[in-house]
């Protein structure tokens, strides 16, 4: 009788993974969404576009932009976590997700690790550590000299939370620096705010400094990504300065928790083509993009990883969500 109990579990488990697996191959045989957590015409959405291009002439098959902004982004991350896992609904999201994980922890009722399911990193853009034209410094050695003996200058950040502000709060806290971290509403007008003089030094994203930085209204020293920059080769890295100190912007794919592995492996496999795509690889550097990809399990451990390197900036630095 044992054995016949055996025999019959060991055949629904091999009738199981070959119905998943026939169910992976027949993916996707219906529109496909893609939730996008921010407004049309930013970052994550222009790529989501670009993306779902490749992946209709890759599977014949419409994948939907959808926007459901709100939150930070958590809103659309909600409604992920609550669709089936069968593979038809993917959040596209940027790496915001990983500070607000923190900084809105009271009001999340999902857990990030448990609810969703990495599927892959997309891209990276740098931040550029960039300084008003009149800061007489000619390096970012001399910049924390000069912020070390001074300790007046006005550093900004975009909105509370965000990795540009973050970038800022980090550089106080590794060199023991007492600039002041003036945050806005947004990348553009911090950017203003650097040209017109009013703050000294920022970590900016990269599309909204470039244009300065080619018109002299603004210098740069280095980028914050792990390696150089497609969009600007010429900037040394942080980390290869100082090592550690990375902090830069990323876009990722997730599922729901509980798609079968094969689906998973499948939408993996049709992300890595989409990069490798003439339109991609073209479209990328003018948005200073640098495509990533990679494995489920890769973005599952650089995603903790980015979690707790923003969970410790934010408790040093006492910051709260406006």
């Amino acid at each position: 009788m044992r054995y016949k109990a055996f025999a019959i579990a060991v055949a629904a488990a091999v009738g199981f993974t070959v119905s998943v697996q026939a169910f992976a191959q027949q993916w996707p045989d219906k529109p496909v969404r893609i939730l996008v957590p921010f407004p049309p015409g930013g970052g994550t959405d222009i790529q989501a576009r670009i993306l779902s291009s490749a992946f209709q002439a890759s599977t014949g098959q419409n994948f939907l932009i959808e926007n459901r902004t709100g939150a930070s982004g958590l809103i659309a991350t909600q409604i992920a976590v609550d669709s089936p896992p069968d593979g038809y609904t993917i959040l596209f999201t940027s790496g915001s997700i990983a500070p607000v994980t923190t900084l809105l922890s009271k009001s999340i009722k999902f857990d990030m690790f448990r609810d969703l399911q990495p599927i892959s990193q997309i891209s990276s853009t740098p931040l550029v550590l960039s300084l008003h034209p009149s800061v007489p410094v000619k390096s970012v050695k001399e910049l924390i000299a000069l912020a070390k003996r001074t300790k007046d200058m006005n550093v900004g950040g975009n909105s509370a939370g965000t990795t540009a502000h973050l970038a800022a709060e980090m550089f106080n806290q590794r060199f023991g620096l007492k600039s002041t971290v003036v945050t806005y509403r947004g990348g553009g007008p911090a950017v203003i705010a650097l040209i017109s003089g009013e703050i000294d030094y920022i970590f900016a994203t990269a599309p909204s400094i470039m244009p300065h930085l080619k018109s002299g209204r603004a210098k740069a020293f280095a980028v914050t990504t792990k390696t150089r920059s497609s969009a600007l080769p010429d900037l040394p890295t942080m980390d290869s300065m100082y090592p550690g100190f990375v902090s830069y912007n990323w876009y990722a794919m997730f599922y729901p928790k509980n798609t079968p592995r094969p689906i998973v492996d499948r939408m993996n496999s049709e992300i890595k083509k989409a990069l490798g795509t003439r339109a991609v690889k073209l479209f990328y550097p003018k948005q200073a993009l640098d495509a990533v990809g990679g494995t489920p399990e890769e973005l599952e451990e650089f995603f903790k990883e980015e979690v707790e390197k923003y969970a410790k900036v934010i408790k040093a630095a006492h910051i709260r969500m406006q």
